[in-house]
């Protein structure tokens, strides 16, 4: 698969992602049939800086860490998106981890590797 057709299929599990929850790079991965591309995911989330329809913020670590926050413009902006759909974050964590969590569903037909 292609990294273009990667991202895209990434952007469409993102935009899935309820407002005021939050998933991880590793589900998401996982959802598209590409359960060791966790890193793969985030670099998608990256780039989607450019797409507007994309909720990057709400991709987290597997245990709620805003580990791509420097990938926002500003010094919080991840957080201030969380922070306005009613996301409580302290200390750079989603609070409430599990109870926020939102599994995407998986994609039909995908083999989990």
């Amino acid at each position: 698969m292609d990294q273009q057709n990667f991202f895209e299929r990434v952007y469409v599990v993102a935009r899935q992602i309820p407002h005021g929850r939050v998933t991880t790079y590793g589900a998401i991965a996982r959802a598209i049939g590409a359960a060791r591309s966790a890193r793969m995911v985030g670099y998608a989330m990256n780039a989607s800086h450019y797409d507007d329809t994309v909720p990057a913020h709400r991709v987290v670590n597997r245990v709620g860490l805003l580990t791509g926050k420097h990938h926002f413009n500003g010094t919080n902006l991840m957080q201030q998106l969380l922070e306005s759909e009613g996301v409580i974050v302290i200390d750079n964590k989603v609070q409430n981890f599990q109870e926020l969590f939102w599994q995407p569903p998986i994609e039909e037909g995908k083999m989990q590797i």
